[in-house]
């Protein structure tokens, strides 16, 4: 007698099923990235950096750049330290927005270019480092905001624009010769340190704020911009960058150092969508609860939608699962088999191969249609369910023609 075994049955969806419940989510992740991409592809060529002369955007500085242009000016962009030594010349103004962000050696370079160059170096919110190199014997206060100051000092250029808009760092300087502008609490925000024997004097900024194409037309900030940057008919322009081969630092920065700071808001955003999508699927694909229905609903109607979420979820293998199980559990008592020993095929399949005396069909055959393996495809499951009904039908069929035993009158 071959022993049969039931084999285990798969309940993990196809491959085809997980695309049709994942695809609209693929989609639109598709149409996001594409979306990033065209907007990036079309920007690219207009958008710049904070504080830089070809940009309109609100902290850009477009607007400034073309009333210097208007006044006879012509701005020189770089973004090398290299460069900017090399374009500060006689009769220049250097400007450099982010000072601190130089090296050491670089900022060395451009003091040892234009130590003995006459004209104006322009720098905006330097801190202890920076003024190390440029101008040791000034130091740094705490920061204050940004406000509307009066110049409160005999600076022709500060007197003539009034009112602007000055904050940050302040500074102090023990030289009586220095220029202090727009104080705050006693100390300057705009500090000018005149160098006579050079011709080439420098001026601190406390905050870059006033230079911002949305601050540029309030008050006198304008006309202070164009006093400090307008002074000579050449603008150097110095915007560091990290692409800067003469960083001491660049070689020792990884990926994410090269990573702009909204990408980082970005992506914990996508990881917090993404842990919620978690949360929401595995709660949705949890287990199932029962509850009471409000009506009653018929068993044919229930079996009829089973049978359709089977099809639907092309679920062979569970439905015949199924109809194996309910075909054993009938059987069993009708062919003299305790309900315990139903799923047993030891037990089961001699019993009904003893009950089947017409045609009997071989244990090995039973053993397929009771116990056997899925269905490959729907026909198959149809000529399943009718082999079982068939097999049913047979032993009740018997069961109703079997002689009875009369007891004796």
């Amino acid at each position: 007698m071959t022993t049969a075994t039931t084999d285990p049955v798969a309940l993990s969806p196809t491959t085809r099923h997980l695309w049709r419940r994942s695809r609209g989510l693929l989609l639109a992740l598709l149409l996001i990235v594409v979306t990033g991409v065209v907007l990036a592809a079309l920007q690219s060529g207009e958008q710049h950096g904070r504080l830089d002369p070809r940009s309109a955007d609100r902290t850009g500085s477009r607007a400034l750049s073309r009333l210097l242009a208007a006044r006879g000016v012509t701005t020189e962009v770089v973004t090398t330290s290299e460069s900017a030594a090399a374009a500060a010349g006689p009769d220049t103004t250097l400007l450099v927005t982010e000072p601190d962000l130089l090296t050491a050696e670089q900022l060395t370079g451009l003091r040892t270019a234009t130590a003995h160059t006459p004209g104006r170096t322009v720098l905006l919110a330097p801190g202890p480092a920076t003024l190390d190199t440029f101008s040791p014997r000034i130091r740094t206060e705490p920061p204050v905001g940004n406000s509307t100051r009066r110049p409160a000092c005999s600076l022709p250029a500060a007197r003539r624009a009034g009112d602007a808009l000055l904050g940050g760092l302040r500074y102090v300087a023990p030289d009586g010769t220095a220029q202090r502008c727009y104080l705050s609490g006693g100390r300057p925000t705009l500090l000018l340190l005149p160098a006579p024997d050079t011709g080439r004097d420098t001026v601190l900024l406390g905050s870059p704020d006033f230079l911002y194409n949305r601050h540029l037309a309030e008050h006198g900030n304008a006309s202070l911009a164009l006093q400090l940057l307008g002074t000579h008919k050449h603008l150097v322009w110095y915007l560091p960058s990290i692409s800067d081969p003469s960083s001491a630092d660049d070689e020792q920065r990884g990926f994410l150092d090269l990573i702009p700071s909204g990408w980082s808001w970005g992506l914990l955003q996508l990881a917090f969508a993404a842990a919620f999508a978690a949360f929401w699927r595995a709660h949705r694909l949890g287990p199932l609860v029962p509850e009471r229905l409000p009506v009653t609903v018929p068993a044919a109607e229930t079996t009829e939608g089973h049978a359709r979420l089977y099809e639907q979820a092309h679920a062979r293998d569970r439905a015949s699962a199924v109809l194996r199980s309910a075909t054993r559990t009938r059987l069993a008592p009708l062919i003299g088999v305790p309900p315990v020993h139903a799923h047993t095929p030891d037990i089961l399949l001699p019993a009904v191969h003893a009950r089947l005396t017409t045609a009997p069909a071989p244990e090995a055959d039973l053993n397929t249609l009771l116990f056997g393996p899925p269905p490959a495809d729907d026909k198959a499951l149809v000529q399943l369910a009718d082999q079982l009904d068939e097999l049913i039908s047979s032993i009740v069929s018997q069961e109703r023609h079997a002689p009875r035993e009369h007891p004796d009158r």
